[in-house]
């Protein structure tokens, strides 16, 4: 299993991010090429590794949002799409069918464009609420400051289960 690609990024005064807990991108962590049915393959490793929780199918928002009451699991089943992680002062990545990025509550991202195919599994683990916040919000950005370092953090990874790099990385944060 590789390692994950690590990014912190910093408060933008918009967009809070986590202070404590790095996101973590895994390129090509599943192999999807010539799979007929990508999506459900995703969405059995994320079952699998107890992500699939409020579980769906669908793309990323075109605004910069974050959760601050839950963590998130983005797995890119078709397509590609260029997101920015972290608001506007954050790090713009090119996603493709078998990457998976996770997201610590706080971590704002945007969808900036994608192919026409692009599909998105998303998913949570156990223990937390889904919220929308939005970087354009300054009320959202004052309450999600007080719960962001709340949300418990889970005891596997999405992609590695419970010894996947998630509960060593985020664990020694």
């Amino acid at each position: 299993m590789q390692t994950p690609i690590t990014y912190f990024f910093e408060d933008d005064g918009a967009v809070p991010n986590n202070p404590a807990l790095p996101m973590l991108v895994n390129k090509a962590a599943l192999d999807l090429a010539g799979t007929h049915d990508p999506e459900s393959g995703i969405e059995k490793l994320f079952d699998a590794n107890d992500w699939g929780h409020g579980r769906w199918r669908n793309g990323i928002f075109p605004y910069a949002h974050y959760h601050s009451m839950i963590h998130e699991v983005l797995g890119i089943a078709r397509g590609t799409a260029k997101v920015r992680f972290g608001g506007d002062r954050g790090e713009v990545l090119d996603l493709a069918s078998g990457d998976i990025a996770v997201l610590p509550a706080g971590t704002g991202h945007q969808r900036l464009a994608a192919s026409a195919d692009l599909v998105v599994i998303g998913g949570y683990p156990p223990g937390g609420t889904y919220d929308l916040c939005r970087g354009d919000r300054p009320s959202d950005r004052d309450r999600a400051i007080k719960t962001i370092l709340k949300v418990p953090r889970p005891g596997t990874d999405p992609v590695g289960g419970k010894d996947g790099a998630l509960t060593t990385l985020w664990r020694s944060a």
